[in-house]
């Protein structure tokens, strides 16, 4: 039995769920997003409420329906909500900064590198140089923030690069503090 998998999902007022077999659709205040479901899993709507049930109950069907469940919950979560990533740009002279749908970014190459975000998902740029990635979609938003961070990862002797804003980086001591 699923733990997660058995827990109702709560629909918000101004969330519409739509279900037509294994593609669910759910449109919000923030905009509508859609998915195709695993065949094992039947999705349902109680009056409010949207029920995955199993229809099965090998291990394979059984972590698709905690997975489903989890799914369908984000994509109701987002639409009325949404979803954002804060990155911190740490060190001297990197900046950040967003035109559009371009996130510029000057790392310390010899070039500022510029990062096209996909449709749906907006960037901001605080005076801090921290950047705050947001969208309806959560798979979407934690991808691109994972992508904008590999362009300049933090590294482990002075912390500087792109880094999750709340990630702790294991220092290493430097080359004067290992001889004694």
């Amino acid at each position: 039995m699923s733990r997660i998998g058995k827990q109702p999902i709560p629909v918000p007022a101004g969330v519409q769920v739509d279900i037509q077999g294994t593609h669910v659709k759910v449109v919000g205040k923030k905009g509508t997003l859609e998915r195709n479901v695993r065949p094992e899993i039947d999705v349902k709507d109680d009056n409010g409420t949207i029920v995955c049930e199993p229809k099965g109950t090998s291990k394979r069907v059984m972590a698709f329906w905690g997975l489903t469940r989890t799914l369908i919950s984000n994509m109701v979560q987002g639409v009325d909500q949404g979803f954002s990533r804060k990155l911190a740009v740490e060190g001297v002279g990197y900046r950040a900064s967003v035109n559009a749908s371009t996130l510029t970014l000057n790392v310390g190459y010899s070039s500022p590198v510029d990062f096209t975000l996909p449709a749906g998902i907006t960037a901001t740029v605080d005076k801090d140089n921290s950047i705050t990635i947001e969208g309806i979609d959560k798979e979407l938003v934690g991808l691109t923030a994972a992508k904008v961070r590999a362009i300049r990862k933090p590294e482990p002797y002075k912390g500087k690069g792109i880094r999750y804003a709340d990630e702790h980086i294991v220092r290493k001591v430097g080359k004067a503090g290992g001889k004694k």
